[in-house]
């Protein structure tokens, strides 16, 4: 039996109080575990949880969230989000975040498993007006390497949309050695990780180099240096990518990045979620 499930997260800053205020709605076993306010009302930690505990072929998964002027969320969730092997029918997952100006998103969840013979579709869509900022990251690993289970059926397709200007799409087979194994591809690796700070217009110069400059010299000391990398590769977008044969390095520097971005971009102490750490 597949699962149809949806949740829908409304943010809106309340001006008496100087905090967040947040709405859900579920349909489903798609829900919201808890919300923290561990840095006061002004930022809502939300943590979304799927009871399942995967997804399998014709599961569809919902996630829509909106943010109003002056809004701050954190969403993450408290452990890995897994597409299982199919029979053949597709999975999809699907994000779709509006951000209006002055709100602010992070939308920080763990990794992406993807287990040999999944046939999976996992879309994200970020839309940023003029003054809205975000960050967002998105881990994903082929196969369960320390369960000796390799990625060798099956296939993963994401779209990650953020803001008005990038776009990335990408199509994984593994049947498609040159892209698993090639230098321009996975080299060999099997976890894919991208962090990225975005803005609804274009981030000034300085603030940009100043970022990437962060971001560098983390990953310079970093076991990962070898296969990280930061860039801009719209005014309006920094990223930093990195491949690894497992996640757990992966979210170790992702989450440093991050921590130093936040109070470059936003003049805010990293608070991070709780979950992380069960």
């Amino acid at each position: 039996m597949a699962w149809h499930a949806s949740l829908t997260l409304d943010y809106r800053a309340e001006p008496a109080t100087g905090g967040t205020r947040a709405d859900f709605r579920h349909d489903g076993p798609l829900r919201v575990l808890k919300s923290l306010f561990p840095e006061g009302p002004q930022v809502c930690h939300t943590v979304i949880v799927h009871p399942p505990g995967g997804i399998v072929g014709g599961d569809t998964l919902d996630v829509a969230l909106t943010l109003g002027g002056g809004a701050h969320a954190l969403v993450t969730t408290p452990g890995a989000t897994r597409f299982y092997r199919s029979g053949g029918a597709r999975a999809l997952q699907a994000i779709h975040a509006r951000v209006d100006g002055g709100g602010r998103l992070e939308w920080l969840p763990l990794e992406t498993l993807v287990h040999s013979g999944a046939h999976a579709d996992n879309r994200m869509r970020f839309e940023l007006a003029p003054g809205a900022e975000m960050f967002g990251w998105d881990c994903v690993a082929l196969g369960l390497p320390a369960a000796d289970a390799p990625f060798v059926a099956g296939d993963y397709r994401h779209d990650i949309a953020v803001g008005p200007r990038w776009l990335e799409r990408g199509r994984t087979s593994a049947t498609d050695a040159a892209l698993l194994d090639g230098p321009c591809g996975w080299a060999g690796h099997r976890a894919l990780g991208t962090l990225w700070f975005a803005a609804g217009s274009p981030l000034a110069e300085d603030r940009r180099e100043r970022l990437l400059d962060a971001a560098r010299e983390i990953f310079a000391t970093h076991s990962l240096a070898a296969t990280a990398g930061a860039t801009s590769p719209q005014p309006d977008v920094v990223a930093l990518r990195v491949l690894a044969p497992r996640v757990e390095p992966i979210h170790d520097l992702m989450a440093q990045v991050w921590r130093a971005w936040r109070a470059l971009a936003w003049a805010r102490e990293a608070c991070v979620p709780r979950v992380w750490r069960t």
